[in-house]
């Protein structure tokens, strides 16, 4: 039976990840949205400008989602092809891998048009910048840089955790990542509240930003990259950034396409000067279609190793872990 079931969260993650590569995100009643907005209500009736109420709605917020996952693990443990299907949908729900290539490539078309406008328009799908004074290079590196830190939020960080804990850890983490586009950045109102579902999402985010950093400077050569400067920039920058994950997946990018990136970061009300990662030009137009590309065979690789996660290395976790529960039952008698 626990072959069974790990065969069934296997095939769910697969399954999960082809309907969002031929679908993409649901275009009504979206679940992460409804997450949003609930959280949101939430939020309104708990925020106090301190930390131990930012933990507070940290923990009831994403702790929800977990046993809701929970709920569906034990519901579904003697099912295995329902327990398939209610992965996969929660795979298909957490995943965002098909919009994000595709608002790289929307960007890519409007730059290369000439159309500032329109490129302008479309960068709050990728990041919260303020895209009014922003030129063709920095929309461009803004949008590498996202499609870069998106594809560990957005790919892979679901598939590891989905992988290591299955549906509760598909649900719990796009409830912690998705507190922390809500919470977690720097402003006056969420200077204190919003530091618990920070550190949450720097802590679930930890293997899988490196994991992304690897994977990018691996595939390199699915788009034309170079992968020793890939290593040598991966390793000479990505520590660079003021996040401690999020450079591990921009300076592989980096050195994957061959740019530089970093600079001045104007969002709507402040601004962040970040060390530059990467050698070589700024991003233009013809390198968002090449990042899409990357972001691409990043999941593709992040799958396989999920896939293969429950049927072997987790399989033989579990079976050491039950060897030394008994281990230590025998000892106690």
């Amino acid at each position: 039976m626990r072959q069974a079931t790990a065969m069934a969260n296997a095939a769910g993650l697969v399954a999960g990840y082809a309907l969002d590569s031929l679908l993409g995100d649901p275009r009504r009643w979206h679940p992460v949205a409804g997450f949003g907005r609930v959280a949101g209500a939430l939020e309104q009736r708990m925020y106090r400008p301190d930390r131990v109420a930012g933990a507070a709605f940290t923990a009831l917020a994403v702790g929800a989602p977990v046993l809701l996952g929970v709920a569906g693990a034990v519901a579904t443990r003697h099912r295995p092809l329902a327990r398939a299907a209610l992965t996969a949908v929660g795979t298909w729900t957490v995943l965002g891998g098909r919009t994000l290539r595709h608002e790289s490539r929307v960007m890519g078309r409007a730059l290369r048009a000439g159309d500032l406008p329109a490129a302008r328009g479309r960068l709050n799908h990728l990041c919260g910048r303020d895209p009014s004074t922003l030129d063709e290079a920095e929309l461009a590196r803004a949008t590498v840089e996202s499609v870069a830190e998106n594809t560990s939020d957005a790919v892979v960080a679901p598939l590891v955790w989905g992988a290591v804990a299955g549906l509760p850890g598909l649900l719990g983490y796009r409830a912690a990542n998705t507190l922390d586009a809500m919470v977690g950045h720097r402003s006056p109102r969420y200077a204190r509240f919003g530091t618990p579902a920070a550190r949450l999402d720097d802590l679930l985010n930890l293997v899988p930003a490196r994991l992304t950093g690897l994977l990018t400077v691996a595939v390199a050569p699915a788009a034309h990259g170079d992968r020793r400067a890939a290593w040598q920039v991966f390793r000479r920058d990505r520590d660079d950034h003021p996040s401690p994950n999020a450079g591990q997946c921009e300076a592989a990018m980096a050195g994957a396409l061959g740019v530089r990136l970093g600079g001045r970061n104007v969002y709507f009300g402040r601004s962040e000067t970040r060390p530059f990662l990467g050698d070589g030009p700024r991003p233009e137009a013809r390198h968002l279609k090449r990042a899409a590309r990357i972001s691409g065979a990043v999941g593709l690789a992040a799958l396989g190793l999920a896939a293969a996660y429950p049927v072997t290395v987790g399989r033989l976790a579990g079976a050491v872990g039950r060897a030394a529960l008994r281990a230590g039952r025998g000892s106690n008698r």
